[in-house]
């Protein structure tokens, strides 16, 4: 696997995040809770749903990662190396590279009717979070740091990887709430 500078890569993270935060204060913070549980008018998940299963992914990883990144030593090496399978998981989800619908996990299917609002400022909160590590991911060896996954904990990625497939996996679950804000008739 390449090789990649571990500031630049960070920062274009930490942009997707920024980004994610400020969508969803402008698009989701003041709407209203019937919108926001609108079920999609392709059969999808509501705004409310969508952001409620990156909830979840949020409630497995962020307290692991801040664990792992809290005892880690101060470690100034200035590269990434992906592996195989972090380079996979992040190109399955990335929305530009990974096409394919997956069935949502057990544990993070959200139910229909959720508190709107809750759920919208613990995404945002969440966002917040993920900055912070990211940002102290700066200053850590993304090598050496694992984290269990999810789906089989068995198996543990580099945080590097970790960061990478959550920010892809939340950017194409935002790019799917935000398409619930469009009328279908004008595509």
């Amino acid at each position: 696997m390449e090789t990649v500078n571990k500031k630049e890569l960070l920062q274009k993270l930490d942009d997707v995040v920024e980004q994610h935060i400020a969508d969803a204060v402008a698009l989701f913070q003041n709407t209203d809770r019937e919108m926001l549980n609108k079920p999609s008018d392709t059969g999808g998940w509501s705004i409310a749903q969508c952001l409620e299963h990156l909830n979840s992914y949020g409630h497995y990883y962020l307290p692991r990662m801040r664990e792992q990144l809290r005892g880690a030593p101060i470690d100034e090496k200035e590269g990434f190396t992906s592996t195989w399978m972090g380079a996979y998981f992040t190109r399955m989800m990335d929305p530009r590279t990974g096409k394919r619908k997956f069935k949502a996990f057990k544990g993070h299917i959200p139910p229909a009717n959720l508190d709107a609002a809750a759920v919208v400022g613990e995404f945002i909160r969440q966002q917040e979070e993920l900055l912070y590590l990211l940002r102290d991911g700066a200053r850590k060896d993304l090598d050496a740091l694992r984290i269990p996954i999810s789906v089989f904990p068995v198996i543990r990625m580099k945080i590097g990887d970790v960061f990478q497939f959550l920010i892809a996996h939340n950017e194409r679950h935002m790019q799917q709430a935000k398409r619930n804000l469009v009328p279908q008739s004008i595509y």
